[in-house]
């Protein structure tokens, strides 16, 4: 009785510390990947939009340059600004499940921000940076500020509601330039998309030439959804990183056994649980996508 005991207590323990590293772990990962992704969006700017803040005094909207060709999926495309709600992210081309896990993706599917017609992007609510926590309470009138490749962009949110994940006419085209930013709803579900609409203040970017449908072929159109399967290819990995935990809390507490026990638990604990979150990240990935 007393190991049966034992063994759920570290059970239990086991639970807990996941659930921290889902609420609070991920957010290490999400911090290395905007760090990245920050550089490489710095070094794609023109002189003359370095500055990434936009100053009370300058225009609505700065257009820099022509429209650059679509970028390609995973790269660094813009930087999110929302002061009313503490935002401030490097946005990510594209909206799958590794993409959201980086930062805000930007729907390849729409237009790049600041230019005309309805500009989307996605992101995490409670897990990874959660960058849209306190999207609902953005109220309007508040600025988003968006920096492309193409100049410095300030929309003003006019309207919010909830809808099913299901439906997409959210990212439909209109007349105009918006921008619409989607998460999950309410906070730690997926049952439900919160949606954000904003008008951009000011003249749009150019945008590129419109690609052509082939004649019988329906334009698809993407929208962020968890996957119900997860990443089998992490089912190895999981398996080395799961016994290399086991075997470095079993030779800890065999080296507290035998010499002094502080020493070994200090040591030996740090190294379990640096191998620990690496247990961790790769069970993530096995798990359903997180919202």
């Amino acid at each position: 009785m007393g190991w049966v005991g034992r063994v759920l207590v570290g059970v239990g323990v086991l639970l807990l510390l996941f659930v921290a590293y889902q609420l609070w772990g991920t957010n290490l990962a999400e911090a290395r990947s905007q760090q990245a992704l920050r550089r490489a969006f710095d070094r794609s700017l023109t002189n003359t939009t370095t500055a990434l803040v936009l100053p009370s005094s300058s225009p609505a909207s700065t257009t820099t340059t022509e429209a650059p060709a679509p970028p390609p999926v995973g790269e660094a495309v813009a930087v999110l600004r929302i002061p009313a709600i503490g935002v401030d992210k490097a946005v990510i081309e594209g909206v799958g499940v590794p993409d959201l896990k980086k930062g805000p993706g930007h729907y390849p599917t729409t237009p790049m921000p600041g230019q005309p017609g309805n500009a989307a992007i996605a992101a995490h609510r409670t897990t990874y940076g959660a960058p849209f926590y306190r999207l609902d309470q953005l109220e309007v009138g508040d600025d988003i500020l968006v920096t492309t490749r193409q100049g410095r962009f300030r929309y003003e949110v006019d309207g919010s509601r909830i809808v099913e994940p299901g439906q997409t006419e959210v990212l439909d085209q209109g007349e105009g330039a918006r921008l619409t930013l989607t998460t999950c709803n309410p906070r730690f579900s997926a049952r439900q998309r919160l949606v954000v609409t904003a008008v951009l203040k000011g003249e749009p970017a150019p945008a590129p030439p419109p690609t052509t449908t082939p004649p019988g072929q329906a334009a698809t159109v993407a929208f962020e959804t968890p996957s119900l399967s997860g990443d089998r290819s992490a089912a190895a990995p999981t398996a080395f990183w799961g016994f290399l935990a086991a075997f470095v809390g079993l030779l800890t507490w065999l080296a507290a056994r035998r010499w002094r026990k502080l020493p070994a638990y200090l040591l030996g604990g740090a190294a379990f649980l640096v191998v620990l979150f690496v247990f961790f990240e790769n069970i993530s990935r096995l798990l359903p996508a997180n919202i």
